[in-house]
């Protein structure tokens, strides 16, 4: 079964300009994050404070920064500890979800416009072995992924620029971010506890 979607943004077009785009769109806002104080705002007590002062406009802008932060590589659990230590394990849990969905969903769409599927022209053994893989059973082969890895940003760019479909990358993520993020979100509670952080 071949998962690539043909109509994929940027199939064609040369390797090394479009990894190119790639690089210099991370580098850019990666430098805006740096140098507009945008850093603060990735803090546990930021994000508590302003998902305590407001759920709706603060779970809006935990989803935004989540998804900014997963593009210029920002860990993930900085999130969800928020989430877990404003809203408790369980709706700490299901924001977080959301916000990983929302997330990887913004990096696909953006990697896959610049990047197209240039990881199909990489003429190498092993990465020719693992797109097969990938094409035979890419919803699996995500699911096992996002297990392992969850929203590892490099990850994200891999999947987007590998061809495969959005359909197949969104069902295998759907599929394999509840289970670690619900062990997380228990360790986190339990730390909270323990520390009398909540």
């Amino acid at each position: 079964m071949d998962s690539r979607d043909p109509a994929a943004p940027g199939a064609t077009g040369h390797p090394f300009i479009r990894f190119l785009a790639v690089f210099l769109l991370l580098a850019l806002l990666f430098a805006i994050f740096q140098l507009s104080g945008l850093r603060e705002h990735f803090s546990l007590a930021f994000l508590q404070q302003k998902i305590s002062a407001n759920r709706i406009s603060g779970l809006i802008l935990f989803v935004l920064i989540f998804s900014l932060g997963n593009l210029i590589q920002i860990p993930g659990w900085i999130f969800l500890a928020a989430a877990v230590l404003t809203l408790g394990k369980t709706w700490g849990a299901a924001a977080t979800y959301v916000a990983a969905i929302i997330s990887c969903s913004i990096t696909f769409f953006t990697i896959r416009l610049l990047g197209g599927d240039i990881l199909r022209k990489i003429k190498n053994k092993i990465a020719i072995k693992l797109l097969e893989k990938l094409d035979a059973h890419p919803v699996g082969s995500i699911f096992l992924l996002r297990l392992l890895f969850q929203t590892v940003p490099a990850l994200n760019y891999a999947l987007a620029m590998s061809g495969v479909k959005f359909r197949e990358y969104l069902i295998g993520t759907m599929l394999g971010l509840p289970l670690p993020i619900a062990l997380y979100c228990i360790f986190f509670d339990y730390l909270a506890k323990i520390f009398k952080l909540t």
